[in-house]
């Protein structure tokens, strides 16, 4: 789609040849939804792509991804053999459903910064630890996990100016054994509940809900709860959050699935057929 009221396009090569920050400004990365619909209150873009960030970094203490890594680049990793929640990242992929146009686009700190419910790459790192970096162009840093980043639907704690440079994984959670379940109200359908369950080596276990609430929900555990137990903590954790309501579910569906698989996750877990 044309954005009409578009003056500018700039395209600085370094963080120093960033601008001053200005009403109807907009950083453009993939700009897969930004170009999707009328965005009236905008007259400057300032295309991140120019930084020519590199994609992703294997280090020692984790795995560094740029806000600027496309679906498919991440897709594409090569990861160590004992970071055991590698498939993670290639179910959280297949969740945004998109043509391979989409896909070689759309980025990952695009996915984090629309902040939608049904965001797949926020339960991917919302359920490995992730921690966001933001930047502003006075050059100040700051470092907020992902649980903290997204707020509620289109709604993040970037502050005017910032921006989202990268997301970091540490290793330890790249470590852990995962369960991903899915569910959707039509077969390409946007995701109704999103769901990632994790299992350190010390038996702690750690669920993300997203998709099915405005904003993703972290329930952690000593050990593998009961059923009940799970039951009670997804009831006490979404209290203050309720169940998103959208053409893609109602409130009651999402509870009920949201329910179902978290128990399927943890049978899978108790039963050890995870990965």
């Amino acid at each position: 789609m044309d954005l009409t009221t578009i003056s500018s396009v700039l395209t600085p090569r370094g963080l120093d040849e960033l601008p001053s920050w200005e009403a109807g400004d907009a950083w453009l990365a993939g700009g897969t939804w930004l170009f999707s619909e009328p965005q009236p209150s905008l007259t400057r873009l300032i295309d991140l792509s120019s930084f020519h960030w590199q994609p992703s970094t294997i280090r020692p203490d984790g795995l560094g991804i740029a806000a600027t890594c496309t679906i498919a680049e991440l897709n594409r990793l090569e990861l160590p053999t004992d970071w055991l929640a590698a498939p993670l990242i290639n179910q959280c992929c297949r969740a945004l459903l998109g043509s391979f146009k989409i896909w070689n686009r759309a980025t990952v700190g695009g996915n984090l910064c629309m902040a939608l419910p049904a965001g797949p790459m926020i339960a991917l790192t919302a359920a490995l630890d992730g921690v966001c970096t933001l930047l502003a162009v006075d050059g100040s840093t700051r470092h907020l996990p992902v649980m903290e980043f997204v707020l509620g639907p289109q709604k993040t704690a970037l502050r005017a100016g910032e921006l989202l440079r990268s997301i970091d994984v540490p290793t330890e959670a790249l470590r852990r054994r995962t369960a991903f379940r899915q569910i959707s109200l039509s077969p390409n359908g946007r995701s109704g509940a999103l769901l990632v369950g994790s299992l350190g080596p010390s038996g702690g276990f750690t669920l993300i809900v997203t998709a099915s609430t405005p904003r993703p929900v972290r329930l952690s555990f000593p050990g593998l709860p009961d059923a009940a137990a799970l039951r009670q903590a997804i009831a006490d954790g979404t209290q203050g959050v309720g169940w998103y309501d959208d053409p893609h579910g109602s409130p009651d569906w999402r509870q009920h699935v949201t329910g179902l698989l978290a128990e399927e996750i943890r049978r899978e877990f108790e039963e050890g057929t995870a990965r």
